[in-house]
């Protein structure tokens, strides 16, 4: 038997209050999984999608998505939301006729303020939750949702239930893609989305530098463990240029997402220079594909969404 409910989070509380009640979820009891040594990583992870795959539904589309792309990194601070806000954009722009939602991480604001987003999302007849629309992308966020300062301090299953119910209760209207910007990691709540929705492909964000290219391979790898195609890496901060003297400096390294694209028999997307532009437009609210579309770091982003769109597989009928 389950154990008793407990205590929901106070941010779970307080969107009870604010109307927000089907996002509050019920408690269980997370498996508990010794320290990987060495040799026990794969076989730990191999338990936790067995576990996690225990009493789950099978996959189901999400109503009216064609098309599901998550953005993900083996470590957080390597670009990975700022990678994911540009290629949305930059798939709006690459064919206007098609649709582009964004949902994004649950724990970080980050996503309202890149978009330019405030407010609170509405309710539709069905009780079905509206995302916020700028730059012609639906967006929807736990930052809708809760204080921009306000941390979202919930364990692993009552975040695995708060992610079900935003791509799930959320009013997505009819989208070619959907992109979503993934937590990091390789934990449960990655597993958990993987074996809930029919993913049609991932992108892995890294930078150059040794450290995120470890965790970068073991998050292709869990991919690749729950049969997601990998659609190839992002470099991120590739390289970076002097406003003055134009001195080129690669800050973290050089050409690492490529060596470890040859090791893992994948393909380099593209290169993100580490730019100004590129973290003033976003601070700003203004994602520098869509206020610079003709500069060079717009360009980068828009060719990667054609290479995106040309290994994607074709939608289901």
């Amino acid at each position: 038997a389950c154990p008793a409910r407990p205590a929901w989070p106070a941010a779970s509380q307080e969107l009870e209050g604010r109307g927000w009640a089907w996002l509050c979820p019920l408690g269980t009891r997370p498996e508990r999984f010794g320290t990987a040594g060495p040799g026990k990583e794969s076989e730990n992870l191999r338990q936790r999608t067995q576990i996690m795959s225990r009493g789950l539904p099978k996959q189901k589309p999400i109503e009216g998505v064609k098309q599901v792309i998550v953005v993900a990194s083996g470590k957080g601070g390597v670009g990975k939301s700022t990678t994911a806000v540009n290629l949305a954009l930059a798939l709006a722009a690459n064919d206007s006729s098609k649709a582009v939602g964004l949902l994004v991480d649950v724990y970080g604001p980050s996503i309202p303020k890149m978009m330019n987003l405030k407010g609170s999302p509405e309710l539709s007849q069905d009780n079905l939750v509206r995302p916020l629309l700028n730059y012609g992308i639906a967006s929807m966020s736990m930052g809708f949702l809760v204080e921009e300062t306000a941390p979202v301090i919930w364990r692993g299953l009552l975040v695995m239930s708060a992610i079900d119910k935003l791509l799930r209760q959320v009013d997505w209207g009819q989208l070619d893609y959907l992109v979503v910007d993934m937590p990091p990691g390789t934990g449960d709540v990655q597993l958990s989305v993987s074996q809930n929705i029919p993913i049609s492909g991932a992108v892995i964000v890294s930078t150059p530098q040794d450290i995120a290219l470890m965790d970068a391979h073991k998050g292709a790898e869990m991919f690749r463990k729950v049969h997601v195609p990998v659609l190839g890496l992002v470099q991120n901060m590739n390289v970076f240029q002097c406003l003055k003297c134009k001195n080129k400096t690669h800050i973290f390294g050089a050409d690492g997402a490529r060596k470890l694209a040859q090791t893992l028999d994948l393909y380099v997307l593209g290169d993100i220079p580490l730019h100004l532009s590129i973290r003033e437009a976003s601070d700003k609210g203004q994602p520098v594909v869509s206020s610079q579309p003709e500069s060079e770091e717009a360009q980068a982003y828009l060719r990667i969404a054609v290479e995106v769109l040309r290994r994607l597989p074709p939608p289901p009928e």
